[in-house]
C-alpha cells in the first residue's frame, strides 16, 4: 500500500489532529483555491507575491494585516510548523553560552533549537497529578518558587519560555507569570502551539492568549488549534524586548527559501477566518457544542477530566482499570480514532468541524470497551519522574548528541550521560534529553516506563563515550 492509499485509511470518526477535520472545516478561501485545476496553486516567491521575509510583495501585506487584527506588532507565516517557528524564536533570543528558563514539558524541538544554538537549557518541574500522569501548568506561586530556587543556584538567565495551553488543554492566566518574568529583564517567548483559538477572543471564559497577557514572541500552530494545513504556523512579536531582525535572521537559517504558496495562502486563510465575524461565531459554536458533549458525557457517566480547553476531552481510562492504548486500539478497531493515548488517558481533539450525534457515539463506544476489558480495578497512581526541581543538563546538549557513542541496555546507564533524546511521540515531550546524566532512581523510573508506554521507551540507549 503506498501514501496516497494510506492517506484515505482513517476515514471513521476522526478526532485527532489537523484540527480542520479531515478538511470538514477548512476555511472556504482555501477550499475554493484547492478546488481549482490541480497544482495551479503551486508557485515561486513571483515578483509581486514575495514571501515571509521580503519586505514587499502580497505575503509581507497578509502578514501585516494579520498581526493587526491579533494585536501584535509583527507576524510571520510558517510553513515548517510550529517546530521551526519555535527554534527560530528560540535562537533569536539567545546567543551561544546563554541559559534559558524552560518547563519540563517543553517540546522537544526547543531542545535541538539549543542543540544548534548552544543555548543551556535549565529545566524546572512541574506540578504533577498522580491519578492520570499529567504535569500541570504552574501557577504564580510555582514560578516564585522557580525563581527563588534560581536565585540561589547562581544561574544566569537571558530569556524565559513557557507553555500554554498543554496538549490535554490544561491551562493557567498568564498574564502573572509573564510579569514575574519580565521584572526579571528576561523577554519571553510562549509556545501556545494548542492555542491559537484562545487568541481569537470569541468567548471570555476561555484563558486568555499569551498575546494578550503580554509575551515578546508567541507561536500558534494553525493546524493544531485552528483550521489551517499541518505545517503552518505563525510566529507573533511585540513590545521592544526582541531585536526584530534577529527573529528574522533565525527564520532565515530554518525555513525553506522557496515557501510552499499553498501553505501561505493556508496561513492566511485561517487567521483571517479568525478575525471575521462569521469565523468567530463559527468557532464560538463549536466551543459551545464542545461544553455541551462534555456534559453529556459526564452525565450518563463517562470519567472525563476537567482542562480549561473545550476542544480537547480527556477521557481518564486508567478509573476504569484500562489504559490508554488498550482502548485506542479498541476504538481505532470500531472506526473512533483519537489523537493522544497516554498511560492512563485518552485524549480526543474534537477541531472544528461541525459533529452531530456524539454523545450518543461516545455512550455507546464506551460501554463496549467496559464490556470488552471487565472486571478492572482502578490503575495505580502514576509516580512522577524523580528529576530536580531546577535541573540543567550535565553536559552541553549540543557537545552530547555530536559526541562519540555506544548504545548498552538502559539497566546499565547508572552514572552514565544521555546522547539522545528519550521521546514518546505523541506529544513529543522529552523524558531525558542530551547531556542528562542517569543515576539511580531516574533510571528506575524509566524502566517503569517501558512497561507503561508499550514499545516507545528503548530497550538500549546511546550514552556518551
Amino acid at each position: 500500500m503506498g501514501l496516497s492509499s494510506l492517506l484515505t485509511r482513517y476515514l471513521g470518526h476522526s478526532f485527532f489532529l489537523p484540527a480542520h477535520g479531515r478538511g470538514a472545516a477548512l476555511p472556504n478561501e482555501l477550499r475554493t483555491l484547492l478546488s481549482k485545476r490541480a497544482g495551479v496553486w503551486d508557485i515561486p516567491e513571483l515578483p509581486g507575491f514575495g514571501g515571509p521575509l521580503d519586505e514587499n510583495g502580497e505575503v509581507f501585506r497578509s502578514q501585516q494585516k494579520s498581526a493587526e487584527d491579533f494585536g501584535a506588532q509583527r507576524g510571520w507565516y510558517g510553513v515548517n510548523g510550529a517546530t521551526g517557528l519555535l527554534q527560530s524564536a528560540l535562537l533569536s533570543i539567545a546567543r551561544p553560552g546563554q541559559s534559558v528558563l524552560m518547563p519540563r514539558d517543553i517540546h522537544r524541538s526547543l531542545i535541538n533549537a539549543c542543540v544548534l544554538g548552544g543555548i543551556k537549557p535549565v529545566l524546572f518541574d512541574l506540578p504533577f497529578e498522580r491519578d492520570r500522569g499529567h504535569v500541570l501548568p504552574p501557577d504564580g506561586i510555582w514560578l516564585q518558587k522557580v525563581l527563588d530556587t534560581l536565585d540561589s543556584s547562581f544561574f544566569e538567565i537571558s530569556a524565559a519560555v513557557l507553555v500554554h495551553p498543554s496538549y490535554q488543554g490544561y491551562a493557567v492566566d498568564l498574564s502573572p507569570l509573564i510579569a514575574q518574568l519580565h521584572q526579571r529583564g528576561w523577554p519571553v517567548l510562549v509556545d501556545e502551539a494548542h492555542g491559537t483559538h484562545f487568541a481569537a477572543a470569541v468567548d471570555e471564559n476561555l484563558p486568555g492568549s499569551a498575546l494578550k497577557a503580554g509575551a515578546d514572541l508567541v507561536v500558534h500552530s494553525l493546524h493544531k488549534s485552528a483550521s489551517g494545513l499541518v505545517q503552518t504556523a505563525v510566529l507573533w512579536m511585540q513590545g521592544c524586548r526582541v531585536d526584530r531582525i534577529a527573529v528574522e535572521r533565525s527564520i532565515a537559517w530554518l525555513q525553506t527559501s522557496s515557501p510552499s504558496a499553498l501553505f501561505l495562502a493556508s496561513c492566511e486563510a485561517t487567521l483571517r477566518e479568525f478575525s471575521k465575524p462569521s469565523g468567530k461565531r463559527k468557532l464560538r459554536a463549536r466551543i459551545n457544542e464542545a461544553r455541551g458533549l462534555a456534559s453529556q458525557l459526564r452525565k450518563i457517566g463517562l470519567p472525563l477530566l476537567e482542562n480549561q480547553d473545550p476542544l480537547r476531552l480527556i477521557l481518564h481510562t486508567a478509573k476504569a482499570g484500562i489504559s490508554g492504548f488498550e482502548a485506542d486500539n479498541w476504538l481505532i478497531s470500531r472506526g473512533l480514532v483519537a489523537e493522544l493515548p497516554e498511560p492512563g488517558c485518552l485524549t480526543f481533539c474534537l477541531g472544528l468541524a461541525h459533529h452531530k450525534r456524539l454523545a450518543n457515539l461516545f455512550r455507546k463506544r464506551w460501554d463496549g470497551l467496559i464490556s470488552s476489558f471487565s472486571n478492572r480495578s482502578s490503575l495505580p497512581p502514576f509516580n512522577a519522574p524523580p528529576i530536580p526541581f531546577l535541573n540543567v543538563p550535565l553536559m552541553d546538549c549540543g557537545l552530547a548528541c555530536r559526541a562519540p557513542w555506544e548504545s548498552i541496555p538502559l539497566n546499565d546507564t547508572v552514572g552514565r550521560v544521555s546522547a539522545e533524546f528519550i521521546c514518546p511521540y505523541p506529544p513529543g515531550i522529552p523524558m531525558l534529553v542530551p547531556g542528562e546524566e542517569l543515576d539511580q532512581n531516574r533510571v528506575h523510573w524509566l524502566i517503569e516506563q517501558q512497561r507503561l508506554w508499550p514499545e516507545q521507551i528503548p530497550l538500549y540507549v546511546k550514552v556518551v563515550l
